[in-house]
């Protein structure tokens, strides 16, 4: 939980209890379901939830704006971003029905009001939002194809609404499509433990 503190110093006590809370419900619910493989749950806060918050890294959610997370498996980017902006909208879905259950059950013993769950694939999802994210689900391309229909007209953020992915590795090949428009950042600009040295967050305006 340190390391949240040490890269989010601003967080409200409700945020910062929030956050405190995630270790003991994931371990529970990963002994029942597996969401999270069993040998990296001791590092849920590095290599889950800091990560997922380094989309924030990227954008800062305007108050008011709907962010969808496709593949969210037991809940990341989606659950970790909706405890850092308690003004934004978040749906998150996921194509296997327990690992739905797992976030459901985590957002809810927390408090989340500001989230959504729905257990179906992508491409059945037809809401509206200003950004998808996601966490390594799919190549870019085969991402872009599915969630181009869910990005909104209405731009309210300071980058065109769009996607932003977390990805790791080597890109150029996977960015190649979008190489005019993609912005792509190193997470261990920001974030200093080794786990992040390969980590990015690549953004694709749609």
């Amino acid at each position: 939980m340190q390391i949240i503190q040490k890269y989010f110093p601003e967080l409200t006590t409700t945020q910062t209890e929030q956050f405190a809370a995630l270790d003991e419900l994931y371990k529970d619910w990963n002994a029942k379901i597996n969401v999270i493989s069993r040998k990296d749950i001791d590092n849920l806060y590095p290599h889950h939830v800091l990560h997922s918050l380094g989309i924030a890294k990227m954008l800062r959610f305007k108050s008011g704006s709907s962010v969808m997370d496709i593949g969210t498996g037991g809940g990341f980017p989606g659950i970790p971003l909706a405890i850092l902006f308690p003004e934004v909208q978040f749906h998150l879905i996921d194509s296997i029905g327990k690992k739905i259950k797992v976030g459901q059950a985590v957002a809810e013993s927390i408090g989340l009001q500001n989230i959504t769950f729905r257990h179906c694939r992508g491409e059945e999802e037809k809401g509206k939002f200003d950004f998808v994210v996601s966490r390594a689900v799919m190549p870019l391309v085969d991402l872009v194809k599915i969630v181009r229909k869910n990005i909104s007209g209405d731009q309210k953020n300071a980058l065109p609404n769009g996607l932003i992915c977390l990805k790791g590795g080597e890109l150029q090949h996977e960015v190649l499509p979008f190489k005019n428009s993609a912005i792509i950042i190193d997470l261990h600009t920001y974030f200093k433990e080794e786990y992040f040295i390969t980590k990015k967050v690549v953004y694709v305006p749609l």
